[in-house]
């Protein structure tokens, strides 16, 4: 069956909105109906090559739909019945896994590297990052699917996939925030702006906002910022003075970019935790000297995927939004059709906007 998707042709290429045929789900495999799909910095990260993908790929991770088959051996989701996409399952057998750390699992991308569908020319086509969510349809792994928790809008629960998850858990998990301490986190975009509702649902008695576009301001405040610094050269310096010339206890950094991480480590108090969500290109090389690292005492720790396991962690973000404290719309700037992804592409590379979501 033809379904219309976003394709990426080659690394650097543009993406193009073309019919490709799915096939039916096989054993352990789900069909979905998506009915909203997040445009996020990582799709950006495959498309230029910073993190590899096997091409031609149908990208989009972040997703929400609608069971419409299931093959042989599915019986934790059934047709109808409405479900999150979640790009990097765990396998339970690896070492990460052994300890408890699924989000380091080391067979989670293995799925990427299938032939998942083909165009309408009979060229094959791989699962982005598992999930190839840019698609009116798309077929995974069974692993690859959780149910949307109840009191939680379809197309809203797409942003639980990725964003929230990474964000929230970037607080919560890593960098562990406790009630009363000051928080930084640089760059508001979608993962941002979670891990702002996220320090403000820990109870931090300061959260400052950092990214380079004075214009997310209002967006920032609104997620729970209570101070906006636009990024330059004296950031560090303007976020001590917020804080009594000592520095935030943590500073979570999601934009990837030696220049915010060396800032974002600067800006944290003598013995400070700095955990770095933002994934950056191989020249972006961050350098400390030997006696600051003593000195400060400080903590650099790398968040992946919000160091979350979805499955545990879905029901808790879903009793912070039916409570109030979680608000999913805060995070989207605009809502697009498939034919906008190309658009928003060019918007996340002038660093505009937290989230756009397609809806179809």
């Amino acid at each position: 069956m033809a379904v219309r998707a976003a394709v990426l042709p080659a690394i650097g290429s543009p993406l193009e909105i073309t019919g490709i045929d799915l096939p039916e789900p096989g054993p352990g495999q789900v069909r979905v109906r998506l009915a909203a799909a997040g445009v996020c910095h990582s799709d950006l990260s495959l498309s230029d090559g910073t993190m590899r993908v096997p091409v031609p790929a149908v990208l989009g991770h972040e997703g929400a739909g609608t069971v419409v088959a299931v093959g042989e051996g599915v019986g934790h989701v059934a047709p109808g019945d409405g479900v999150v996409l979640n790009w990097a399952p765990s396998c339970g057998a690896c070492h990460a896994c052994s300890l408890g750390e699924v989000w380091l699992c080391a067979n989670a991308l293995s799925g990427a590297a299938d032939v998942y569908a083909r165009t309408t020319e009979g060229t094959d086509l791989h699962p982005g990052l598992n999930v190839a969510a840019f698609a009116e349809e798309t077929v995974v792994s069974a692993s690859c699917v959780l149910p949307v928790p109840d009191g939680v809008p379809l197309a809203d629960a797409a942003l639980l996939g990725c964003a929230v998850l990474t964000g929230y858990g970037a607080v919560h998990h890593s960098a562990r925030v406790r009630a009363g301490e000051t928080v930084a986190v640089f760059g508001v975009g979608g993962v941002g702006l979670s891990a702002l509702q996220a320090a403000r649902i820990a109870g931090a008695s300061k959260i400052v906002a950092v990214d380079v576009s004075a214009e997310k301001e209002e967006l920032a405040r609104a997620a729970g910022a209570t101070d906006y610094v636009v990024a330059s050269d004296t950031t560090a310096r303007e976020i001590r003075g917020l804080t009594g010339k000592q520095g935030v206890d943590v500073a979570v950094e999601c934009a990837g970019r030696a220049v915010s991480i060396r800032g974002a480590w600067d800006s944290t108090r003598r013995g400070g935790r700095t955990t770095v969500v933002g994934i950056g290109g191989k020249d972006q090389q961050v350098t400390f000297n030997a006696l600051e690292i003593f000195h400060w005492g400080r903590t650099l720790s790398g968040c992946v995927y919000g160091n979350s396991d979805p499955a545990q962690d879905l029901p808790v973000l879903a009793e912070h939004i039916r409570a109030g404290r979680l608000d999913l719309s805060a995070l989207v700037t605009e809502r697009i059709s498939l034919d906008g992804i190309p658009a928003a592409f060019e918007n996340m590379l002038a660093g505009k906007g937290g989230r756009a979501l397609i809806v179809f």
